[in-house]
């Protein structure tokens, strides 16, 4: 695994500081976070380091003083090449170049697993998200979701943690009885009866669609039934619409290591249920009130202002019942050490107090993380589209992917981070053209790496790490700069739980390649050394895109 730059020139800085703490110059004190970052402007370094100004207080010095005692003691050994002081206190860093280019060869090596560092080694994560009720097809803003989770779950197995994907399936309460209810009446419609649509039952033409599968599949099997629904019409229908958001998601080249059921947390077969035990839990700890003939979750001392229904007067659950129960299975049964929820914003009012549930099981609140995102209007060009032009009904999110394609798909979701609302422009997103669309942009930048190492090997020439050194111009040095930043990068946004930063790198990337190639013959028949040196870098170049492209889940091609 790849370490960070950054971490590299931090240990240095630290080890600086305590030299000068042990020798005197500076005065002891309790350990600091030191934040190393890049200066906005290059002629400041490739490092900067603002220590001196959070010390000086403490220490009583001046930040200069300060800021130059520990940057005495920095050793310039690799990859640090110069350090220098300036006001009002910052500690300037510039990397070792030799340095530099020989750390191409580690990224070639590494291929498009580039980027992977051990920061969360040893932690167990869940990423729950999409988890939309099987009631109906996925829609647009639902593929929002899905590209945060999906990414965000790639970014933290690159950064080194156990990453498990989890799609929750509401597959229990009132509405799927409406949803079974509504899909009996559609089948029944299907040999001619005349029969309403239950009060609320779900409208959408797709209803009709199921029914008419199941006729297929089954014939007259439930027409008769006495039931309403059929409890194996009802299941059926369920699995199909399961099935469907799962080849929807597989379009989107989103993958789940696990499909949990809700009405799994209900199942008592085996001893006390998921549920049950969850709800003792809650009993034991105090945490349970009876008022107005309900059962309430009492969480003032949590944190949480007031008190939430965990089983309603009818005896009935509540969802939010459930979900303590599938947090209790998520930390207490399986024993993840951090769980993120991928949530719509209109879900931000139930954050605290599943948060404070997951302390009143036994579990530790702050481990549990969610993730809320804001949604998606779509437009075409300056025209706002809301209107499936197929149905007349909301934008599927099949609808957006057959139109677009799945590379456009997720690298348009991504671009923004989650609590912005997103245009998609659907324009922008089905054009070819690299000026218009950001994801083909990239695309293109590695296919024509790719391009440049046939033209390579058809002239005789091949990457040679002999003459590096010739890697002196600006353009190779911003991109070797670009490509060693994705290990910090992927340590950033794990931390953060910021994936959408990945396409900001990506256009980045593609831009730096795209500024050498313009500026510089590669492919130099008559210049072997240089152009070695040069395909060199374009092969770290195209193993740093492809890398990148597949953390955000795009292809990476070789010719476009």
């Amino acid at each position: 695994m790849a370490r960070a730059t950054r971490d590299l020139v931090g240990e240095l800085v630290r080890n600086a500081l305590e030299l000068a703490q042990a020798d005197g110059a500076l005065p002891p004190i309790p350990p600091i976070e030191l934040r190393i970052e890049r200066p906005k402007e290059r002629e400041h370094g490739d490092y900067s380091c603002n220590v001196a100004l959070r010390l000086a207080s403490a220490v009583r010095r001046p930040p200069m003083d300060v800021a130059s005692a520990i940057s005495e003691r920095i050793m310039c050994t690799e990859p640090i090449a110069t350090v220098d002081v300036a006001r009002p206190g910052f500690i300037n860093i510039r990397l070792d170049e030799e340095w530099q280019r020989g750390q191409l060869l580690s990224v070639i090596d590494a291929g498009e697993a580039w980027g992977r560092i051990d920061l969360g080694v040893g932690h167990r994560v869940q990423v729950e998200f999409v988890s939309a009720n099987p009631t109906g097809p996925l829609q647009v803003g639902n593929g929002r979701g899905a590209v945060l989770g999906d990414a965000l779950a790639s970014v933290l197995d690159a950064a080194g943690f156990e990453v498990e994907r989890e799609y929750y399936v509401n597959d229990a309460g009132a509405q799927i009885r409406l949803f079974g209810r509504t899909l009996f009446t559609r089948y029944q419609q299907q040999f001619g009866r005349e029969v309403p649509l239950p009060d609320g039952g779900y409208q959408g033409a797709y209803m009709i669609d199921l029914a008419a599968q199941i006729k297929d599949e089954a014939g007259e099997r439930w027409l008769n039934s006495a039931d309403d629904p059929p409890e194996e019409l009802a299941e059926r229908g369920l699995q199909l619409m399961v099935d469907q958001i799962r080849d929807d998601l597989g379009l989107l080249r989103v993958e789940f290591d696990h499909w949990k059921r809700e009405s799994a947390l209900y199942d008592g077969a085996s001893g006390s249920s998921t549920y049950d035990v969850a709800m003792g839990r809650l009993r034991d700890g105090s945490y349970v009130i009876e008022k107005e003939g309900a059962v309430w979750f009492r969480s003032d001392d949590l944190g949480e202002d007031k008190d939430n229904v965990l089983i309603r007067s009818s005896g009935e659950p509540t969802y939010f019942a459930s979900d303590v129960a599938y947090h209790y299975d998520k930390f207490l049964s399986r024993g993840f050490d951090t769980v993120i929820d991928v949530w719509g914003a209109d879900h931000q009012g139930h954050v605290a107090r599943t948060k404070a549930a997951v302390t009143a099981v036994g579990g530790d609140g702050d481990a549990l993380e969610v993730l809320l995102y804001q949604l998606v209007h779509l437009r075409r060009g300056d025209e706002r589209v809301r209107m499936s032009k197929r149905t007349g009904e909301i934008v599927t999110l099949r609808e957006l992917i057959e139109e677009v394609g799945a590379d456009a798909a997720r690298f348009f979701m991504l671009q923004r981070s989650a609590d912005a609302q997103m245009d998609f422009d659907l324009a922008a997103a089905a054009s070819a053209d690299p000026r218009q669309n950001p994801a083909s942009y990239v695309k293109y930048a590695h296919a024509r790496c790719a391009s440049v190492m046939r033209n390579a090997a058809e002239a005789g020439l091949s990457a040679s790490s002999d003459h590096l050194q010739l890697l002196v111009e600006e353009q190779e040095t911003v991109l070797i700069g670009e490509i060693l930043r994705l290990p910090e990068l992927v340590a950033d946004m794990a931390t953060r739980r910021e994936p959408h930063h990945l396409t900001y790198y990506a256009q980045g990337l593609a831009q730096a390649f795209t500024q050498f190639y313009d500026a510089h013959r590669i492919v130099v028949p008559d210049d072997p050394e240089r152009s070695g040196a040069r395909l060199t870098l374009t092969l770290a170049s195209q193993a740093a895109l492809a890398a990148s492209l597949r953390l955000i889940g795009v292809d990476a091609p070789d010719e476009m």
